[in-house]
């Protein structure tokens, strides 16, 4: 029977990862990988501005809690974050007078109409996301159009109280622990930074591509996939930004429309690292079928458990 199992599932090859590889590129052209990319970046853009005033106008009641000076060092740490990832021109013209602005009418801003209306707004992306997650796995009939839309703001809304929860610590913590720490070990927390940002990305994706199944994978499958959609975003960013200087020294630019630009681009390519590393993670499954996960199994336990006590009722 051992052996017959390991018939079954073969140990990976080198022609197993060529064909992966392959069917990754198949399926991501089948799947319009370049417009929903575009999609996705087009909301991403038009969702930034409600996304930061959900945020920031939600830290402006919860950040003096941890101290006067923590929301500006909040605001701080988000436009010094966007420098590591986007250009100069797009965090200088963009995100950091759109932070200001925000920041400027927060507390309002959070009791009005306009901030419900912003949380529709904002789940824009994370929904454009989904989609072409449950796409790229090819399960896009097991859940309505309208509950998926309405799944999207859900996890909006969960990731802004997750954010809002959460940086004031991560602000305010490590300056708390590095005033009653060595000197080495401060500077050992500085340069860990990076890899935490990059860890911390890496760990949002694989959430991403865990919730956004109708049925889920194994978490431990997801994990190639996420790799990859990271090690795309962070070697085409850096390739952009490159690009962006050596463009901007030969002299030609598009003029007001250069920072815009720039900026779609950004999220353009953040959008396709999702969704290839969806596609990836849906090769290996047709290749090696991963069993449902135990949450799967007992929603299917109880719904078939419900179906028979219907049943034997009637």
């Amino acid at each position: 029977m051992l052996d017959r199992m390991s018939d079954q599932t073969p140990k990976p090859s080198r022609h197993h990862i060529w064909r992966i590889s392959l069917r990754t590129l198949s399926k991501s052209w089948d799947d319009s990988i370049f417009s929903e990319s575009a999609q996705a970046g087009f909301w991403s853009a038009l969702s930034l501005p409600p996304l930061l005033l959900g945020m920031l106008g939600s830290l402006a009641y919860v950040a003096p809690l941890f101290g006067e000076d923590t929301l500006p060092a909040i605001e701080k740490t988000i436009i010094s974050t966007a420098h590591s990832f986007f250009s100069p021109s797009v965090v200088n013209e963009i995100i950091e007078p759109t932070i200001r602005d925000i920041t400027a009418n927060a507390r309002g801003e959070v009791v009005s109409l306009g901030f419900l209306i912003s949380l529709w707004a904002g789940s824009s992306a994370i929904s454009s996301y989904v989609d072409a997650v449950v796409e790229a796995h090819d399960q896009t009939p097991l859940r309505h159009p309208v509950r998926q839309r309405f799944f999207a703001l859900f996890l909006y809304v969960v990731m802004l109280v997750f954010l809002v929860a959460a940086a004031p610590v991560a602000v305010v913590g490590p300056r708390k622990v590095s005033d009653h720490i060595p000197a080495n070990l401060a500077n050992v927390l500085h340069y860990g930074y990076y890899p935490a940002l990059i860890a911390g990305l890496t760990v949002g994706v694989i959430i991403l591509y865990r919730v956004a199944l109708p049925v889920p994978l194994p978490t431990h499958r997801l994990v190639i996939g996420a790799v990859l959609a990271t090690a795309v975003f962070l070697i085409a960013t850096l390739g952009l930004r490159f690009y962006l200087r050596w463009i901007t020294s030969t002299g030609y630019t598009y003029g007001a429309l250069s920072t815009p630009i720039a900026f779609l681009l950004f999220a353009f390519f953040g959008g396709f690292a999702v969704m290839i590393g969806a596609e990836l993670n849906a090769a290996i499954q047709e290749e090696w079928p991963a069993p449902a996960t135990h949450a799967h199994r007992l929603r299917n336990w109880l719904r078939t458990r419900t179906a028979t006590i219907t049943g034997t009722a009637d």
